[in-house]
């Protein structure tokens, strides 16, 4: 029987961003690498990151280091036979119950033990993670070298800090940078229902003593983590697609609704900056290039700076255009809640995209990023070297 591959001692990571349902793409990207090796190979990237719903692709791949084909295929089998009603409550009884628990919450005195408001109650989500991950894998994989580490990040309404936790069995002290930290943990759920959790459409988590919501919200490099943890080679699956008109008034004369400007701010949460740290990423390593290569090695390490190499997959087509063919699929409570904030099978808003948790949409996103990663198969291999 053959023995399976380990990447102990690789400096390979994997960066996965935010974006709710979105998150299905990087499912397909990564059935597609599964593609390009054989099946009794751990994970080639045994460092992890993820943010928001990236985190749980991230913690699931973890959970399945030792074995990269049986950890893609498990989490592909959630993401196609997910629905709505499994991340958040679609019911009209728990949907409105829940808007009206927090309308009169506010009525409530300062020193009541208030629960965090939204516009949705994503409890399920937290059922449907303690039921698919078994996170007591993830401490075997580490000690057993098919991982050195998982970082998810989450951000601090409290300190207003971006706060990475990540499990390692390394000597990796925590770090402090201007606004943003990393904290040693044990992962969990909680980490990811934190993590996880969209500004407004979902409630804040408390966590050792301090409110967290989406990661993306205060991260600012989304980058640092997997470069903190001691990666030198970063394969990062982001989110960032061409823009496709979806109606023929895309381009009304009449002012963006308040359901637009809120899907343009989590377009710019989820995607703007990790171009940003690309960019400043690219500007470092052209500044390493400048220095002589015998100098080199002591310069930079007083510099604190050092090449890394990166190879990004972004979407081909529009989440957008995708979700506007799906949007009748919502359950009618989940319409009628966004039809009351102005969102439709044809407005300009994006939120749709982030919300539509149901199995032909995003079964359409795996097809979408399993398609776009063959596309760079040949990038792939020689990145990974596989």
């Amino acid at each position: 029987m053959a023995t399976k591959k380990t990447y102990r001692g690789s400096k390979n990571a994997l960066v996965l961003t935010g974006g709710g349902a979105r998150a299905a793409y990087q499912v397909g990207v990564l059935s597609a690498i599964a593609k390009f090796m054989p099946r009794n190979h751990g994970i080639p990237f045994p460092i992890i990151c993820g943010t928001s719903a990236g985190g749980i692709n991230a913690t699931a791949l973890a959970c399945y280091a030792s074995c990269y084909h049986l950890g893609v295929k498990k989490l592909e089998w959630v993401w196609k036979n997910l629905n709505t009603c499994k991340i958040f409550y679609s019911d009209a009884g728990r949907t409105f119950g829940h808007l009206s628990a927090g309308m009169l919450a506010s009525f409530q005195a300062d020193y009541a033990n208030k629960q965090a408001r939204s516009l949705l109650n994503n409890a399920p989500l937290r059922e449907l993670l303690n039921n698919v991950l078994d996170f007591k894998r993830i401490d075997d994989n580490l000690r057993r070298g098919y991982l050195t580490a998982l970082s998810i990040t989450a951000s601090s309404y409290s300190s207003g800090d971006s706060i990475s936790f990540y499990q390692t069995d390394k000597a990796i002290e925590p770090w402090a940078r201007a606004k943003r930290r990393g904290l040693k943990s044990q992962i969990n759920s909680e980490h990811l229902m934190a993590s996880a959790a969209i500004p407004l459409v979902f409630p804040s988590i408390k966590l050792n003593g301090e409110h967290f919501g989406d990661g993306s919200i205060h991260q600012l490099s989304p980058l640092s983590p997997a470069i903190h943890l001691g990666a030198k080679r970063l394969l990062i699956v982001g989110v960032e697609q061409p823009k496709e008109p979806l109606h023929a008034m895309e381009n009304n004369p009449h002012p963006p609704t308040a359901a637009t400007i809120a899907g343009h701010m989590l377009d710019t949460i989820f995607s703007d900056t990790l171009q940003s740290d690309l960019e400043r990423m690219e500007r470092i390593n052209e500044t390493i290039a400048l220095i002589p290569e015998e100098n080199r090695g002591e310069q930079n390490s007083g510099l604190g700076l050092q090449h890394i190499d990166s190879l990004l997959i972004n979407p081909s087509h529009d989440f957008n255009a995708i979700a506007a063919e799906y949007y009748h699929e919502l359950p009618m409570t989940v319409k009628l809640l966004l039809r009351s904030i102005g969102i439709s099978n044809d407005s300009e808003s994006s939120l749709t995209s982030y919300l539509l948790f149901e199995k032909r949409y995003c079964k359409r996103l795996i097809e979408l990023g399993f398609n776009d990663a063959m596309a760079q198969e040949q990038e792939i291999r020689a990145f990974l070297s596989i």
